[in-house]
């Protein structure tokens, strides 16, 4: 009987476990709706082979991940002709305790290698796990179990619709090395011709990447949000040679819509996010209520064809909120759209979005403001989940210590 009874015990705990971890809540802004994979049967992957189907498999999964999964050295490693830019020469010469990047060469050779700027030839070692993705196709649910859930040296491409991946910390991805890996790359379906829609990314963590956190390109995705999540840029392999990182947030893409809300993003140095900038981009975005804490050189760069509100964020020893042209090797990222208030806009926001915009605050930090606020409103006012959104007064956020990002999981 006591075997009995013990065995319901520990059945109903196992029932509760799983329940608590596919409990997901819902997303706001651009990605509501999204159910990723709903309702199927909860799998926890025990080896890197199984999470590799699991996330590729063209069935709804929702796939826990109690464990850490570490690819490194697990497909090898390559030694190769790279380049070593001004800027990590410079950061040698300067001998102030960090290390910069040097760039792994990409088709175009030491000539065309974004990154390579009047680079010398070096010899570079790199992974070569994170260049062969997790191709997560649609219909996924990916969440982690407390701080448990976590993937080393592999980054996510995510292949389709309807998908949320939630509460896993990505990280180790070739740190020391531009164009070392990307943490979730988005391209859209039918070879970068049609945008994804659905995509939810939730108090997820990313650090100690060497190229992009989050790189959304060519088709992009028209429905997507990035909420309660930790951008951490601590890293002793930093472009601007200060432990912070610089390669952070890159959207573009033709039919792009996102959603940026209650996001901690600290101690990094550039693109923050860096929204449109090319001939075909079309990305509207919205950036409220993050806590941006402790980011040198620049954050926000709004180019060419990018269409940002920013409302409800709050600033800390942040150097350069909104980029100002300074920088040779960052040009035309001052042409595009943005509305940002610093006080009360009742009446300009009510007028495009039937509600009032909330203020940003500043402190410690550098200028913000609005560049073509106007044309930017336009271009949001077509969007009804970001009219409908409700931001709050800007605050400083909090991380959690129970799971990743901000705030805890219910």
């Amino acid at each position: 009987m006591a075997r009995l009874q013990f065995l319901f015990a520990a059945a109903v705990a196992l029932v509760a476990q799983s329940a608590t971890a596919i409990t997901i809540g819902s997303p706001s802004g651009l990605a509501t709706g999204t159910t990723g994979g709903g309702d199927a049967a909860p799998v926890y992957p025990k080896t890197t082979k199984e999470l590799v189907a699991l996330l590729r498999d063209p069935a709804p999964q929702v796939v826990i991940l109690n464990t850490t999964f570490d690819f490194r050295t697990l497909e090898g490693n390559t030694t190769a002709e790279g380049c070593r830019p001004d800027y990590m020469r410079k950061c040698i010469e300067l001998n102030n305790g960090f290390k910069s990047q040097d760039v792994i060469l990409q088709d175009g050779g030491m000539s065309n290698t974004g990154g390579c700027t009047n680079g010398v030839s070096v010899n570079v070692t790199y992974d070569n796990a994170p260049f062969n993705r997790l191709n997560v196709r649609s219909n996924k649910t990916i969440r982690g179990v407390g701080q448990s859930g976590v993937i080393m040296g592999k980054g996510l491409a995510l292949n389709g619709d309807n998908i949320i991946v939630q509460n896993i910390h990505i990280t180790e991805i070739n740190p020391h090395l531009v164009w070392g890996g990307d943490a979730i790359t988005i391209q859209g379906l039918t070879d970068g011709t049609v945008p994804l829609k659905h995509i939810w990314l939730d108090h997820i963590k990313i650090s100690r990447i060497g190229r992009q956190f989050i790189a959304v390109d060519k088709a992009g995705a028209s429905t997507m949000t990035i909420s309660n999540s930790d951008f951490d840029g601590h890293t002793e392999f930093s472009k601007t040679c200060d432990g912070h990182h610089y390669w952070s947030f890159l959207l573009y893409g033709r039919y792009t819509g996102i959603s940026m809300v209650n996001n901690y993003i600290h101690y990094l140095s550039g693109r923050l996010p860096k929204v449109g900038g090319t001939a075909d981009s079309n990305v509207v975005t919205h950036i409220a209520n993050n806590f941006y804490k402790d980011n040198s050189y620049h954050s926000m760069e709004i180019g060419t064809n990018a269409y940002v509100l920013a409302e409800g964020n709050y600033f800390v020893n942040t150097t350069k909120p909104l980029y100002d042209g300074d920088d040779p090797d960052v040009p035309g990222m001052t042409d595009g759209s943005i509305y940002a208030p610093l006080e009360s806009s009742e009446d300009e926001c009510k007028a495009q979005l039937g509600r009032p915009c909330v203020a940003n605050v500043l402190e410690g930090s550098g200028p913000f403001g609005s560049r073509n606020g106007t044309t930017a409103l336009a271009k949001v006012k077509p969007h009804p989940t970001i009219a409908r959104h409700a931001p709050k007064q800007a605050q400083q956020l909090k991380l959690s210590t129970g799971n990743f990002g901000v705030g805890d999981l219910e």
